[in-house]
């Protein structure tokens, strides 16, 4: 029974697998592009909630990705005595069959990130962009010197006005240079993807599975002017959590913002016995604390063991005095366009914080400094960066990426 519904579905084999590499060429460019748009923090803000229908588009390319590879599986023993003698053939099947499975696995982890946890969505993430350094100039190459125009000569002989023979090639067409076109063809292709690919490889491999850049350096590119710089306490340098473990991807939905002395100012309002408003000079002064927490990003990855010092936000509500009808703690950004909120319940939890130092060091532009919040039980898009403002309202509030799909409950 089996084997007759295999050679029922080999008919007409070699018409199928050229609809399977068709079919596949396209997922794998949708797959592309999508998880380029991904990969960019560019286009998160310029598609807002576009970039959620970008991400189910991107899963949903993924899963249908294993309809093809199981099709392909079912058709290649037949394929496999095809390519006999074929060594270079057989390696492209085999590379291109790793990086579909690799890619689908990697990502099924993504899909699920809360189900399998922090740690194992966050390997998923590296495999998941590894194979994406490594695969997508493999197939862009393979798809450029593989075409018809390059594989078959006469698509690209020259003929003579008036050849000596009935379709006699013109002698340029000869084989008389020492690299063939196709050849050359190919080195060129391939030079120029390393050319253009491999210093962005580079830069990534040494920020994912190197030390990335550290906080000093990200320091001396910070576009903040806040003066004078807060003090670490002994506890905050050197850290007691030894050093955050892992590197930060950049995410904004605006240009980065910056600030001054001048600029910048720290409020809490809206349903309180009190408002409360410093200055930067003022808000230095203010009595921090540290904690040692994990960071967790609801792409997948995450930087474990950071040191955060800063203002508990329990302490700060305490201080302005919250009134009973407050039900919702708003946070907004510096960048005039985030915000988000935690219930009073949520707000009130120990390890909420309103940040000014990482690791014993000032809170760069790129990370969200001079201030921002820090919740670690919930997923980073709660921790709102450059929080200049503290509101309680008596409602309900949807923050930035909820309204444009992301799950409200963000609890890691």
């Amino acid at each position: 029974m089996v084997k007759e519904w295999l050679a029922s579905l080999r008919k007409g084999y070699g018409r199928k697998l050229n609809l399977l590499h068709t079919w596949n060429g396209w997922l794998v460019v949708i797959l592309a592009l999508t998880g380029l748009i991904l990969f960019g923090g560019f286009w998160r803000g310029l598609l807002g909630e576009g970039r959620v229908w970008v991400r189910w588009g991107h899963i949903v390319a993924g899963v249908a990705s294993l309809v093809p590879v199981i099709y392909y599986l079912l058709l290649a023993g037949k394929h496999w005595k095809q390519l006999r003698g074929k060594p270079w053939q057989r390696a492209n099947v085999i590379v291109v069959l790793a990086l579909l499975v690799g890619w689908l696995l990697s990502g099924l982890l993504l899909w699920q990130f809360r189900a399998v946890g922090p740690r194992v969505s966050n390997a998923a993430l590296l495999v998941h962009d590894l194979l994406t350094w490594i695969g997508l100039p493999y197939i862009i190459y393979h798809s450029i010197t593989r075409v018809k125009w390059l594989k078959e000569p006469h698509r690209r002989t020259v003929k003579t006005d008036k050849p000596d023979k009935e379709g006699a090639l013109h002698p340029a067409a000869g084989p008389q240079a020492v690299m063939s076109r196709r050849a050359f063809i190919r080195t060129a292709v391939g030079a120029g993807l390393a050319i253009t690919l491999g210093p962005s490889f580079l830069q990534w491999f040494g920020k994912t599975l190197g030390s990335g850049e550290s906080t000093e350096e990200l320091i001396v590119q910070d576009a903040n002017r806040m003066v004078p710089a807060p003090q670490p306490l002994a506890a905050s340098s050197p850290p007691i959590g030894g050093g955050s473990q892992g590197s930060f991807r950049v995410y904004t939905v605006t240009p980065i913002p910056s600030f001054n002395n001048a600029s910048w100012s720290f409020t809490v309002d809206g349903l309180v016995e009190q408002k409360l408003s410093w200055n930067w000079e003022q808000f230095v002064q203010l009595a921090r604390k540290v904690q040692v927490s994990d960071f967790h990003c609801v792409t997948g990855w995450s930087v474990y063991s950071n040191t955060w010092e800063g203002i508990p936000l329990k302490e700060l509500l305490a201080q302005a005095g919250v009134k009973s009808t407050a039900r919702t703690v708003k946070f907004y950004s510096g960048d005039g366009v985030y915000t988000d909120s935690l219930s009073m319940e949520q707000a009130s939890m120990d390890d909420v914080m309103v940040a000014v130092l990482h690791d014993g060091k000032p809170i760069p532009s790129d990370l969200g400094g001079p201030v921002r919040l820090v919740v670690p039980k919930m997923y980073a898009y709660k921790s709102v960066k450059w929080l200049n403002r503290v509101e309680l309202i008596d409602e309900d509030h949807t923050g930035y990426w909820e309204e444009r799909g992301y799950a409200k409950d963000a609890w890691v």
